[in-house]
């Protein structure tokens, strides 16, 4: 498993007071209220930054970091993206996981055939959809929903899924 998780991206600056509005990786956006420092990595490089303020606009985060007073040095997190330490993190609730610990697993159809690996998760509003791949590169979406998801294990690395009348 992953050491640190990513929850955003800088995607531009706020304001002339060295803000940053990023880009939430996440499904809670308000659970920037609770933290007090991030990591941002620029370059594959990790800095630590202590949260000075956060405030919401739109679906975007806007962050005030400690030292970062000017957009010329705001401007300089552009693109970076922000992570918090895995054992930080509050546990999650059962049946609730990190996007991250999902991707790569193996696929199993509820009759025991390889559907392939998880390659991508995104939301389309009401759930999330699982891309899942093969090895010839077909995708399968499946709503990840309790009729379709039956079992994720991480230990084992797989998921079980049932798949109903019009999926494939």
């Amino acid at each position: 498993m992953q050491e640190f998780l990513e929850i955003g991206q800088i995607v531009n600056t706020f304001g002339i007071k060295g803000m940053v509005k990023v880009k939430p990786f996440t499904d809670d956006i308000t659970r920037f209220d609770d933290l007090e420092k991030v990591y941002v990595e620029i370059h594959k490089n990790k800095k630590e930054y202590e949260i000075e303020e956060v405030k919401y606009h739109k679906d975007m985060v806007l962050i005030k970091f400690k030292g970062i007073d000017k957009v010329e040095e705001a401007e300089l997190l552009r693109n970076s993206y922000l992570k918090v330490n895995r054992n930080d993190e509050p546990n999650l609730e059962d049946g609730t996981y990190y996007i991250v610990d999902l991707l790569g697993l193996d696929v199993y159809s509820d009759e025991g055939n390889l559907l392939g690996k998880v390659d991508d998760i995104f939301n389309n509003g009401s759930c999330d959809i699982y891309a899942v791949k093969d090895e010839l590169g077909k995708q399968l979406l499946l709503p990840a929903i309790s009729d379709v998801i039956k079992e994720i294990n991480l230990e084992e690395k797989r998921i079980v899924v049932h798949i109903l009348k019009g999926l494939i």
